[in-house]
């Protein structure tokens, strides 16, 4: 697995103020906020002892710029040795490594915010989570609904009338219902702390034959709903399972290391705004051992619902997150080439390398393996309190 710096930061790093979590080895080793300036990794946890209270302060970019300036957060590792060893296959605890970069934070997740993905997932409800059904379905459905949902905007009279038409003809689902309807999808991904990041594995079931990345624009809320910050993530989806019953989306989704964030988040500033990340591109390659080999990409200027809309709807008066959240915002890529046997489309092997990039954000580095092959969780919330407590931190 390649993780140098090279293809890891974004294009304009230079001009990017990014923000990762680092493990820092040694008689005090534990976690720690970090910044990635001039090639090198700062250790942020004597400004901020975990990531979320680094991004509820008030004017978290102009602090870190702040104490980078006087020196006061000191260099911890090189970018290109923190990046080398956070590949799988060369993690140790004795060695620095990144980590995803949230760790209190709430992880949530919408779905069905893009055409494409909204078209995907009726044809997982019609197939009942059978890929060899699926091909038949996405040309009857595609031919059906595709132009006319194509340009709606959710919640909108137009938008109801089109419901009316569908339900009249038998064709609505509860997938039509999120994707045009006026409330979006928004479910638990993952617990706090239990994200993966940058070169780590990540998790498909034993039990799924039908899977796929799915390379997601990631928002970074504070705990008063403001936008702070984007990044990449991996919102690993079991299509069969979900297929089955939309019941089971948890089940689906939240999994040993089936979500992964990074490789950094990138702060908003004068240099990257909240309408940068309205245009991110989002290219995502994946590449198997078998020799197979499938590339995609999309814009986020594409997706439905505009980004603090759909912000609002997670986090509002109903609904507070006093640790601030991290919210991956759906996806347009659904690759459906055949993988061997004609009409399966594709799926998982292990060993598949997943690299999602995107210019502004930097590239987002996972390989594919078993839930249960992977070094099993055990880092969380009560650990990191005794370790931030141990070193003084808190």
């Amino acid at each position: 697995m390649k993780l140098d710096a090279v293809s890891i930061l974004p294009d304009d790093a230079e001009r990017a103020m990014l923000i990762g979590r680092l493990w820092v080895p040694g008689p005090m080793a534990g976690p720690s906020p970090v910044c990635i300036s001039g090639g090198q990794v700062h250790d942020l946890s004597r400004l901020a002892p975990t990531c979320s209270d680094l991004l509820n302060a008030d004017g978290a970019a102009a602090a870190v710029r702040r104490a980078l300036a006087d020196g006061s957060v000191p260099v911890v590792a090189t970018l290109p040795e923190a990046l080398a060893q956070s590949a799988a296959d060369s993690v140790s605890a004795q060695r620095a490594h990144f980590l995803a970069p949230v760790d209190l934070q709430a992880v949530r997740a919408c779905g069905v915010t893009y055409v494409a993905s909204m078209l995907e997932r009726v044809i997982e409800e019609q197939a009942k989570g059978d890929p060899q059904r699926a091909e038949d379905l996405r040309r009857a459905i595609g031919d059906e609904i595709g132009a006319e949902i194509k340009s709606i905007k959710p919640g909108s009279p137009e938008a109801m009338r089109v419901k009316a038409s569908l339900i009249k003809r038998g064709l609505w689902s509860q997938y039509l219902e999120v994707g045009i309807g006026p409330d979006a999808e928004v479910f638990n991904k993952a617990q706090p702390l239990s994200a993966v990041g940058v070169g780590a594995e990540v998790g498909i079931l034993t039990s799924s034959s039908w899977n796929n990345p799915e390379p997601e624009l990631v928002l970074v809320i504070n705990r008063r709903g403001q936008i702070v910050g984007g990044t990449l993530g991996n919102d690993v989806n079991l299509r069969d399972w979900e297929g089955r019953s939309a019941l089971l989306l948890g089940r689906a989704k939240d999994n040993n290391a089936s979500c992964a964030i990074g490789p950094f988040i990138r702060l908003l500033d004068d240099s990257f705004t909240l309408d940068d990340l309205r245009h991110t591109q989002i290219d995502t390659e994946v590449t198997g051992d078998d020799g197979f080999r499938v590339q995609g990409g999309y814009n986020v200027a594409q997706i439905s619902r505009d980004l603090p809309d759909l912000a609002s709807q997670a986090i509002n008066r109903n609904h507070q997150y006093p640790d601030g959240l991290v919210l991956f915002l759906g996806t347009a890529f659904a690759p459906t080439q055949d993988r061997g046997e004609p009409g399966k489309g594709f799926t998982h092997h292990v060993g598949d390398e997943v690299r999602i990039r995107s210019p502004r954000l930097g590239t987002l580095v996972n390989r594919a393996n078993y839930c249960d092959e992977i070094p099993a969780w055990r880092f969380g919330m009560s650990e990191l309190m005794r370790n931030l407590s141990g070193r003084g931190l808190i």
